[in-house]
């Protein structure tokens, strides 16, 4: 009954917002105000009714793939369309032998843009059709829809996003000495230092992930790119143009070292950074083993039940710093979809999800399956004409960062080619921190398995 009743509130609101307003009135987003768009128009021509389109992602748990299922329900009823959402946490392997056998999905939900690029290279993707384009363009900031552009083409659209610019506090720990909140990086640093002298551990750190160990660390390096350098330096490192064994690549990898190395400045659950899973430090942040745990948006779900988050509460979130305060950039992550199929109905599914229509229902329906009230969902998007009154606590927070951060780059490592990206990047950046190799070594290993 629950899920009825927003489902018909959702068709009403989509009603009204169609009643209310043109297709100018959509995409105009002035301070102040947020514009949310309907669900892609499928009365004109007709013809919908009775299709089938099937979408494959990675997202697989009854709450995220059971609210994604619940968000193409309502474009289902609207369009006639019968939409089919099958997930699998083996996505990537299962991906590759669908399209390389002939048999893949109409959708395909991407966590890694890289991956949409070589699908598009080798011609398994159908490019996203101009009205489709200019239909879901207004809706998100510069920069998103580039990531799934390959030389002009487009074969996908954003469809979710993560934050990864974050730092998760212990407050208080913070209040009981009266720390500030940094807004630099020098003064994160200086914040570090102090708490050492303090006797208080500033750092929770682990990057133990499976056979996906050491990825923690790459994304330290790829904030960190962002600060030191900027996105011109970040852009020509991921597509090559700068190889890893650059100075100011180099440069980038110290920092973060000197920071882990520092006496006193990590506290590892597991013993040392290496051995200690990435999603072990909710439990020493929150208990005070530590001050600060630097991780993206989704560290919400590693949060010890009981444990309450958000302003004024006992874990809070700050934006990690930038060299100044003339810039603001931030790193990202999230899911694009793609095509391999070209007709009407795949293309209608395809603008609904990438719609802020989407982003709308998906929250309301993770939030259900959630449990229901002002909580966290750990879903977030960057759709500009999302409701961001949807969103409750740090999530809200993390929403706004989204829309307001600049220059906004995708993770690095799912950018680059996975001999790299998802291989060499993360086992020899392992290496370095347990101390097996010099970062030389490491950087010149990374180097040399570029394909």
């Amino acid at each position: 009954m629950k899920r009825i009743k927003w489902i018909a509130l959702l068709a009403v609101f989509a009603l009204l917002v169609a009643a209310c307003g043109d297709d100018d009135d959509a995409a105009d987003t002035t301070e102040g105000t947020t514009a949310t768009t309907a669900a892609p128009d499928t009365t004109e021509g007709g013809g919908l009714e009775g299709t089938r389109v099937t979408v494959f992602g990675p997202e697989s748990s009854d709450e995220e793939a059971g609210a994604m299922q619940d968000a193409l329900d309502v474009f289902a009823a609207e369009s006639g369309i019968e939409i089919v959402y099958t997930g699998a946490r083996d996505f990537s392997d299962q991906i590759n032998a669908q399209a390389a056998g002939g048999n893949p999905p109409d959708i395909a939900v991407f966590p890694q843009p890289g991956k949409v690029l070589d699908f598009g290279r080798e011609g398994y993707l159908v490019p996203v059709p101009d009205d489709v384009i200019a239909a879901i363009d207004p809706q998100w900031g510069p920069g998103w829809m580039g990531f799934y552009n390959l030389d002009g083409v487009q074969y996908g659209l954003p469809n979710k996003s993560d934050l990864k610019s974050i730092v998760w506090y212990n407050s208080a720990i913070f209040e009981a000495v009266g720390y500030e909140i940094p807004e630099t990086w020098d003064a994160l640093l200086a914040l570090t230092d102090q708490m050492i002298a303090d006797g208080i551990t500033p750092w929770c750190v682990g990057i133990e992930s499976g056979p996906a160990t050491g990825w923690t660390f790459t994304d330290w390096v790829e904030d960190l790119m962002l600060r030191i350098n900027d996105e011109n330096v970040y852009d020509q490192w991921v597509a090559h143009e700068i190889p890893f064994t650059d100075d100011r690549i180099v440069a980038v990898f110290e920092e973060v070292l000197s920071l882990w190395n520092t006496e006193g400045a990590v506290f590892a659950a597991g013993g040392s950074i290496a051995a200690t899973p990435f999603g072990d430090n909710g439990q020493p942040l929150a208990e005070g083993d530590c001050a600060m745990h630097r991780q993206a948006s989704f560290f919400t779900a590693f949060i010890p039940e009981g444990v309450t988050i958000g302003p004024g509460l006992e874990i809070d979130t700050f934006y990690f710093p930038a060299l100044d305060d003339t810039r603001r950039p931030i790193l990202v992550a999230g899911t694009g979809v793609s095509a391999f199929r070209d007709a009407p109905e795949v293309w209608a599914v395809m603008e609904y999800l990438a719609s802020s229509a989407y982003s709308n229902a998906r929250q309301l329906a993770q939030i259900e399956r959630k449990g229901g009230g002002e909580i966290a969902s750990g879903y977030l998007t960057a759709n500009l004409q999302a409701d961001p009154g949807n969103w409750y606590g740090p999530e809200r927070f993390f929403v706004e960062t989204l829309l307001t951060g600049s220059p906004a780059r995708f993770d690095a490592s799912d950018l680059m080619p996975a001999a790299v990206g998802a291989g060499t990047f993360w086992t020899e950046s392992t290496s370095v921190v347990n101390g097996d190799k010099t970062l030389d070594e490491a950087l010149a290993a990374i180097e040399a398995s570029w394909p």
